[in-house]
């Protein structure tokens, strides 16, 4: 089973601050941080130094998609922001992002096994398919 983390954050969201959401929606999902595959955000983040370190931290592989890519998820995510859209093109980061890898890496349609959680600078959302 694929299990794909999508990341969003604010600029210069620090590395400590996306892992401990990170852990904290795992945890509360039941979810063991050794079952993840992959990371994804937005390709806007390709170079945000809070996911490469998390990426690195982690040891998993990132992979960004373009707001194109990511605009086709919008009708299956549990919250829709206008304020994402407006600076990003699409709806929603992190629960397009980690459905769009899962689907991906897998060949088979996903679905958001942890739905959008949110702190201060980030988001988080898990997605399984296969």
């Amino acid at each position: 089973m694929i299990l794909a983390v999508g990341l969003g954050c604010q600029r210069g969201c620090e590395a400590h601050a996306l892992l401990d959401l990170f852990d904290n929606a795992l945890a509360e999902g039941g979810v063991d941080r050794s079952s993840i595959t992959a990371l994804a955000s937005i390709d806007l983040k390709k170079d945000e130094p809070g996911i490469l370190a998390i990426a690195q931290a982690l040891d998993l592989p990132l992979h960004c998609f373009n707001a194109e890519q990511l605009a086709v998820y919008a009708e299956r995510l549990s919250h829709t922001s206008e304020v994402a859209f407006a600076h990003t093109g699409c709806y929603g980061v992190a629960e397009s992002a980690a459905l769009a890898l899962a689907e991906l890496l897998s060949g088979a349609p996903a679905r958001l096994l942890i739905t959008r959680k949110k702190a201060a600078q980030a988001t988080f959302a898990l997605a399984c398919a296969g």
